[in-house]
C-alpha cells in the first residue's frame, strides 16, 4: 500500500513532486488549472518532462490529477456540459503527458433532473472524453457523500454508469469520507464486510485504483462532505485500521485530502499517522 497526499502545483505542475517528497509522500494528486475555474493552459512539454523526471527520481508513483470543481456532467446547462467535457479531455492529456495513472473527478449534481434524468447525458459526456483521450489513462469517477443532488453516492448508480460506457479505462476511487457519509459502514469488519461486498457486485473491485483516506467531521450517514484530519473525526484511527487491514485496499493507493491542522491542507502531522496506521495494519509500502 502507498501513501500520499493531495499537493500544491503552485510555481509549476513539477513542484507538486517537490511538495509530496517533503511530505514523504509515495503518491500524490494533484490539479493542472485553477480548481475553481474553466481556465485551462497547455502545459509546456519541459515542464512535463521535469515532472516525470522527477516523479521517478522520488519515487512518487502513482500520480492522479483530480478535475476542475466546476465540472457537472448531469447540468442542464448545454454550454457548460461542453465546458465540462473539454476540461477533463484536457486533463487526460496532460494525465498521459506527465506520466500520471488518471484522472479522478465528482460525478456532479441532477439539478432536481433526478439520477435516471441526467444517466443518458453522463454516459454520452464520459464516451465522449474517453474518445479524445489517450488509451493508457483511467477515467477516475470518485464517490459522493450524497449532498445534495449529487449523483454517485451509491455503488449501484456509479456501476449502471460503467456498465453503459463499457470502456475499460473508467475506474474508480473511493473517498472514506464520502462513503462513511453516505451510510456506508467502514469502522466495524462485519460492516466493512457488506460495503465491500457490495462494491464488488456492483463495480467490481479490480476497478479500485485509488483511495481518498479522509476522515470525517460529519456523523455515520449524515450525506454531507466534510473531511477532518486522520483520526480526529468520526471514523477515527481504528476506523482507518479497520480499513487498511481489508485485503481489497492492499494495493490500493491511499492520499490524504484532509484539511490540515493549520488549515492548508495535507501536512507532515497527517501523513506521518497514516504511515503509522499502515505499519498498525501489518503493511508494507
Amino acid at each position: 500500500m502507498r501513501i500520499g497526499a493531495h499537493v500544491s502545483t503552485a510555481g509549476g505542475l513539477d513542484k507538486a513532486v517537490d511538495r509530496a517528497a517533503e511530505l514523504g509522500a509515495e503518491t500524490l494528486q494533484c490539479f493542472c488549472s485553477s480548481p475553481q475555474g474553466w481556465a485551462f493552459k497547455p502545459i509546456p512539454e519541459e515542464q512535463a518532462a521535469a515532472f516525470r523526471h522527477k516523479a521517478q527520481a522520488a519515487g512518487v508513483r502513482p500520480a492522479f490529477l483530480h478535475g476542475v470543481y466546476l465540472v457537472n456532467l448531469g447540468t442542464p446547462n448545454q454550454d457548460n456540459l461542453r465546458k465540462g467535457i473539454d476540461s477533463l479531455t484536457n486533463y487526460m492529456r496532460v494525465a498521459s503527458a506527465i506520466g500520471a495513472a488518471g484522472v479522478i473527478f465528482h460525478g456532479g449534481s441532477h439539478k432536481g433532473a433526478g439520477y435516471d434524468g441526467i444517466f443518458l447525458q453522463t454516459v454520452n459526456a464520459l464516451k465522449e472524453v474517453l474518445a479524445g483521450s489517450p488509451q493508457e489513462v483511467w477515467l477516475i469517477i470518485e464517490n459522493s457523500a450524497g449532498m445534495g443532488n449529487h449523483i454517485g453516492s451509491r455503488f449501484q448508480e456509479i456501476g449502471r454508469i460503467m456498465d453503459a460506457v463499457a470502456d475499460s479505462r473508467v475506474k474508480v476511487c473511493l473517498d472514506t469520507q464520502h462513503t462513511f457519509a453516505a451510510g456506508y459502514e467502514l469502522t466495524s469488519p462485519e460492516g466493512l464486510e457488506k460495503t465491500i461486498a457490495e462494491f464488488e457486485h456492483e463495480i467490481g473491485l479490480a476497478n479500485l485504483v485509488a483511495v481518498h483516506a479522509n476522515d470525517s467531521k460529519v456523523p455515520f450517514g449524515s450525506g454531507v462532505d466534510r473531511h477532518e484530519n486522520l483520526g480526529r473525526g468520526h471514523i477515527g484511527e481504528e476506523g482507518f485500521l479497520t480499513i487498511m487491514r481489508h485485503p481489497a485496499f492492499h494495493d490500493v493507493p491511499f492520499l490524504l485530502e484532509v484539511p490540515g491542522f493549520d488549515n492548508k491542507g495535507p501536512d507532515k502531522q497527517n501523513m506521518e499517522t497514516l504511515r503509522r496506521l499502515r505499519a498498525e495494519a501489518g503493511l508494507a509500502g
